[in-house]
């Protein structure tokens, strides 16, 4: 078999947007409509939770037919920096798609982070990477045990939602969200508004008013 390759779309974000992206936690933005795709939050970042950075990145999928990573490995030559690799395995426990050679070189890249719905390995050394978040549904010292088939930045299902070519994911402490570039001018305005409510419910907590009254209920 062979692998599959599509071309990357041709996007364009602005990095003011992009920036705003980056004050505004997954927590936020997945409360604000049942639309927002959140994707499960099994798959979890192996940094610890104090400190852990945003991600803000477009995805690039590498759609792999494990215990096989070909899709891995040929997907690294087309990521660049800013970009997140998303491994859709099936959620595959079994072998590692990727650990902390093709991780780190990924890094040197300036790629921000790798969101794996499967195992990945190395994880003493990935989660030493405080400035590169690894998120992974499981980990597991096998490796992976051939590099031929697979597919590049097409549509995905990862954890329980549809990842396209051309969409951004977000995420950080507590999980992840996929945004399309139409997804990411809309609710940005939203977001941070909700932000300025939050500061509100903290203040009026703060000078003594009541949580039922601050909450409506």
């Amino acid at each position: 078999m062979t692998i599959e390759i599509h071309t990357r779309p041709d996007s364009t974000v602005s990095a003011t947007l992009v920036d705003r992206w980056r004050k505004i936690p997954v927590a936020v933005v997945v409360d604000l409509d049942k639309s927002v795709r959140q994707i499960d939050p099994l798959i979890q970042t192996l940094l610890p939770a104090a400190g852990h950075p945003t991600v803000i990145g477009q995805a690039l999928t590498a759609r792999c037919a494990a215990p096989d990573f070909g899709a891995v490995v040929q997907v690294l030559d087309a990521l660049q920096q800013g970009d997140v690799l998303v491994i859709a395995a099936d959620g595959h426990p079994d072998h590692a798609m990727i650990g902390d050679v093709l991780s780190g070189h990924l890094r040197s890249k300036g790629v921000v982070s790798v969101v794996c719905d499967g195992a990945v390995r190395d994880t003493a050394i990935l989660s030493a990477w405080t400035d590169f978040p690894v998120y992974s549904r499981s980990k597991t010292p096998r490796g992976p045990t051939g590099k031929e088939q697979g597919v590049i930045n097409g549509t995905v299902s990862l954890g329980g939602v549809l990842v396209a070519p051309g969409d951004w994911i977000l995420g950080d402490a507590d999980g992840l969200a996929v945004l399309s570039v139409e997804e990411l001018e809309r609710w940005i305005d939203p977001a941070e508004a909700r932000l300025v409510q939050e500061e509100q419910w903290i203040k009026q907590l703060a000078d003594g008013t009541s949580a039922a009254s601050v909450f409506g209920i």
